[in-house]
């Protein structure tokens, strides 16, 4: 896809230079010397934090739905739904970047598929099998994950309530969360210990370009993963997880149908690419070189632009009425969908354009 490199910082000896920072709003970057600390950088501060958020919002996740389970009330279940809610930031913040382990293990799948078959569900729950963990990881992906969580905390319309569980929804309830649980916590030990018996996808990335990383042989091949993550996302949101259920008026297709969540899920896709670009999250302060001081270095203005269409995409957004399942059959919100649309695909032309042409230069 990429054709040109980040050529300057192993022309200099491909040592990492740790002193170089920058900020968002500029400051010190010494583009002679940083090339291989943009997917260093990306990678310790973009990439693991967002993961071991991740994991850790899946055990509160798991924590929550126990308890869900062993004192069922309204104060519980929205202590649950809330902990669905939060555990969605990070995944959802993560998908600019769905490659590595979260693609080669399947995790992605097994975690996100969408839409649920509520018929292949309820098939499930009227069965006699021990719902276990174990039986839960065997299952088709779109029996299992966020959104058949989703489908038992919240129901339709978010409109579950305590007496609706049954002994057999927990049973499936607490058997998904606790598999989210592990796999979460896996996909984190990926990129920082490694899982089974494979090193750290961390110094895989980091490492790029260095002699004998058969993954990322070049340091252009980690910049081109970046950019290949960002370019699917902005592709999916404004053409799939927007435009399948707007075109066909469905709410059925819609992501996060259950707890109305879908814009904040849209949304989160987009932070994820100002994370990357960015080089950092929103958390913490920039440390290190991001795709945003490649850009500014070459071209100001385009860094300038891109910084804008990031927030016009997110404002865009927003303006979107709630719910997105009942503003997609409402003609009145059209106009605010496709503006969305318009913008978020706007960001990706300048992407695939300009930004590419740039960080090759």
């Amino acid at each position: 896809m990429f054709s040109r490199s980040l050529k300057l910082s192993l022309l200099v000896g491909g040592a990492l230079l740790t002193g170089a920072c920058s900020n968002d709003d500029g400051g010190n970057t010494n583009l002679d010397s940083l090339d291989q600390q943009l997917v260093v950088n990306f990678a310790d501060a973009v990439v693991v934090p967002t993961y071991n958020l991740l994991a850790t919002r899946m055990v509160e996740l798991d924590a929550a739905a126990q308890a869900l389970k062993n004192a069922p009330s309204a104060t519980t279940l929205k202590a649950a739904q809330d902990a669905w809610f939060a555990a969605r930031v990070p995944w959802e913040q993560s998908e600019a970047f769905l490659f590595g382990p979260v693609d080669s293990y399947g995790w992605d799948p097994a975690m996100d598929s969408w839409p649920v078959n509520r018929t292949d569900l309820d098939a499930v729950l009227g069965n006699s099998d021990k719902l276990t963990q174990q039986y839960v990881s065997g299952l088709q992906e779109t029996q299992k994950g966020y959104h058949t969580t989703e489908y038992l905390l919240f129901g339709e319309g978010q409109a579950k309530k305590p007496a609706d569980f049954n002994a057999r929804q927990f049973e499936y309830l607490l058997a998904l969360t606790a598999e989210l649980k592990t796999v979460s916590g896996n996909l984190a030990s990926s990129w920082t210990t490694g899982v089974n018996g494979q090193s750290p996808y961390r110094d895989t990335l980091a490492k790029a370009g260095e002699a004998g990383n058969t993954v990322y042989p070049t340091v252009e091949s980690g910049a081109q993963e970046m950019l290949g993550g960002v370019l699917t996302i902005l592709d999916e949101v404004a053409n799939g997880k927007i435009a399948d259920p707007y075109d066909a008026k469905d709410p059925n297709l819609v992501e996060s149908q259950f707890a109305l969540n879908s814009l904040s899920d849209f949304t989160n896709n987009i932070r994820s690419v100002e994370n990357v670009y960015l080089g950092h999250r929103p958390e913490s302060e920039a440390k290190g070189l991001s795709m945003s001081d490649v850009v500014k270095e070459r071209d100001a203005a385009l860094d300038t632009r891109v910084k804008a269409e990031i927030a016009a995409a997110i404002a865009a957004l927003g303006k979107v009425p709630e719910p997105f399942p009942v503003s997609i059959k409402d003609p009145a919100s059209a106009d605010k969908i496709e503006g969305a649309q318009a913008a978020i695909r706007k960001l990706h032309d300048t992407f695939q354009v300009n930004v590419k042409a740039v960080i090759l230069n």
